[in-house]
């Protein structure tokens, strides 16, 4: 791998190919960006030198070789219509008229779209809380309306999915600790499983997108692959995959197919072929014993690894039929057992660092004999959260909030399901 000086850096940099912190972890893919702030974390973590099998794109390489004396200006420059789409490098994912057409977009609207989810302005967390809970619920009346269009109608509005797609990701991105969160009571309805499933998986593949740094573009393509990865569900019985009993091998068989009919569909109507192949390949695992197609590594999309390992974690920790629903904290250590390495490793990481060990929302006992919920994650250490004392409040009224460390206030264990529930009606009186 080449590597390249962290001081060297400069904001808006793009590389020809994946850009790495080390061996394994993906700083920045292949033709993005590089943003600000990225750079700034690398420098506060005392990071010295990042590596990539690529190096600048072409118009990079010519900045800094002739225009080193001027880059407080270039870092300002935002690319147009006009630069050439190789240096983008994004041809192999067939999205080259989506990034054209999603990433240029006017500053007026991208500002209009964030303003329209940006709570910040909303200091009480219960009443933050509500509103993005109310907005979640927005979200998933949609997707409902979307699936129950294809099923009476056979039609999917595609134009206005890639539009809500996208304001998923811009509202995930701007309310990310509270949307993880969520947890609307018409999940719990087994004829809603379909569009929970989608729509939680949505949202957790966003918060891996951003943790891997993805452009806009890729992350409304991987949300809309999400939202409708099991629309081919509609196609085949409904007691397969809301049946209480264990299925026969032709049953299973069938059920297997929904991945090659929600392909099928979606190519007919001409959606493009890395959203196609998302849907296709997300039973796909790494060691080859997947399905359809039974392919492998570094044959699977990105995107379709990507759903794979969110669609486990939320089939862990979602309520169904035939099973009750695990915490976040046993979905986490499952997948990172990832014992017969189904799994993209780093995607896996990548999930780890975007919830941390114990997940936004869970309920642990700390090592000073209080209770503690956690509220955010610790982009330096995952198995040490931010979390808010239960019952306690500073001067402000605000819940006192604690970052926990390995040497400092630790997390002793996750509290099992009585616990949390005990808790959270105490929780209430207070």
């Amino acid at each position: 791998m080449n590597s390249f000086k962290v001081l060297e850096l400069k904001e808006n940099n793009r590389f020809t190919d994946d850009l790495f912190l080390d061996n394994t972890f993906l700083l920045l893919t292949r033709g993005s960006a590089l943003p600000k702030g990225t750079i700034q974390a690398l420098k506060d973590w005392q990071f010295t030198e990042v590596y990539s099998n690529g190096n600048f794109s072409v118009s990079d390489r010519a900045l800094m070789e002739n225009q080193k004396h001027v880059s407080s200006v270039t870092a300002k420059v935002t690319p147009s219509l006009s630069t050439p789409i190789e240096d983008v490098s994004m041809e192999d994912m067939g999205i080259k008229e989506l990034v054209s057409v999603t990433d240029k977009i006017s500053s007026t609207g991208a500002s209009d779209i964030e303003s329209r989810y940006d709570f910040s302005h909303i200091s009480d967390d219960t009443h933050r809380m509500s509103v993005v809970q109310n907005v979640y619920n927005e979200f998933w009346n949609f997707i409902l309306d979307i699936y129950t269009r294809y099923a009476t109608h056979r039609t999917i509005d595609m134009e206005l999915l890639s539009k809500k797609a996208k304001e998923l990701c811009i509202f995930v991105k701007a309310n990310r600790r509270y949307v993880l969160q969520v947890h609307p009571s018409c999940d719990n309805e087994p004829k809603n499983f379909l569009i929970a499933h989608s729509l939680r998986s949505a949202v957790l593949a966003i918060t891996v997108g951003l943790q891997l740094h993805m452009t806009v573009s890729k992350m409304t393509e991987l949300a809309t692959a999400c939202i409708l990865h099991e629309i081919g569900m509609i196609r085949l019985p409904s007691q397969l995959y809301l049946s209480r009993r264990q299925l026969s091998p032709v049953e299973k068989n069938l059920l297997n197919t929904h991945p090659i009919i929600s392909y099928t569909i979606l190519k007919e109507m001409d959606v493009p072929l890395s959203i196609c192949l998302a849907v296709l390949e997300h039973h796909e695992k790494e060691d080859g014993t997947g399905y359809p197609r039974h392919i492998s590594r570094d044959k699977i999309s990105l995107y379709a690894k990507i759903i794979a390992v969110v669609c486990s974690f939320e089939a862990i920790t979602a309520h169904r039929t035939y099973k009750e629903a695990a915490s976040s904290f046993e979905a986490i250590v499952e997948l990172l057992k990832n014992q017969t390495k189904q799994y993209d490793e780093l995607v896996i990481k990548a999930l780890l660092y975007s919830l941390s060990l114990f997940p936004v929302g869970s309920y642990v006992f700390l090592s000073n004999g209080k209770i503690g919920r956690v509220s955010d994650v610790n982009p330096e250490n995952p198995k040490c959260p931010i979390v808010q004392l239960v019952g306690e409040r500073d001067e402000d009224g605000n819940l006192v909030t604690i970052k926990t460390s390995d040497t400092g206030l630790r997390i002793i264990r996750v509290l099992n399901k009585q616990e949390q529930a005990d808790i959270v009606e105490v929780a209430k009186t207070l």
